[in-house]
């Protein structure tokens, strides 16, 4: 991708984390935490690197250090257990931003593959050709590069909540494939290569004929 994309792809990652736990919030009630929240929305955005907006590194570390903070809001304050339904709502909110291209089942598999690309991992895909939109594809990751990105982070002094990042990444992911109206399953692997895993997108009509 090239760096427009990029730093695009991450902004977008952004609005849709912290849109989506907006929404959680709200769908709490009278049990949010609101002070906290707005404190930590103040320190979410306070070093935008808006003028910079097509370099892809600043919104990374912008994007990195927000997820992370996130994170550490929620479970702090409600429990792991709670990153499903923060994945739920951002899902809604992804439903709603992502743009479809058309391509069926490929495009929220681009999206996770697109995803992936950002960090640097290696991947492929594994999509039907021709002109109809797909009733199934698949992307397999063999590195993930986002643990190479995060356990460098931490000997940074970044302070991280989750020991795994496939513990929020695949309820995420899952929940954005579901969002745009597809069925989802992934596996996880770990070789010599590192982390990996296998995620596949199928129209719902396609497993019912199944």
């Amino acid at each position: 991708m090239p760096d427009t994309e990029r730093a695009a792809l991450w902004r977008q990652r952004l609005h849709e984390a912290e849109a989506g736990l907006t929404r959680f919030l709200a769908a709490r009630g009278g049990d949010a935490d609101l002070d906290a929240w707005f404190s930590l929305q103040a320190e979410l955005f306070a070093d935008l690197p808006l003028s910079s907006p097509d370099t892809p590194s600043e919104w990374q570390r912008v994007f990195f250090r927000g997820q992370a903070l996130m994170e550490r809001f929620l479970i702090s304050r409600y429990g792991e257990e709670v990153l499903a339904e923060w994945a739920a709502s951002i899902a809604e909110v992804h439903r709603t931003v992502e743009p479809d291209h058309g391509r069926g089942a490929a495009d929220p598999i681009r999206r996770i593959a697109r995803q992936a690309e950002l960090y640097g991992s290696t991947y492929e895909l594994d999509e039907p050709q021709g002109p109809e939109p797909a009733t199934t594809a698949a992307l397999t990751i063999t590195h993930c590069a986002i643990w190479d990105y995060r356990e460098k982070a931490r000997s940074n002094g970044v302070r991280l909540t989750l020991a795994s990042p496939c513990t929020y990444c695949t309820k995420a992911m899952s929940a954005n494939v579901r969002a745009k109206g597809y069925e989802v399953s992934y596996r996880l692997s770990e070789d010599s290569d590192g982390h990996g895993c296998h995620w596949r997108a199928t129209a719902p009509s396609t497993v019912q004929e199944a």
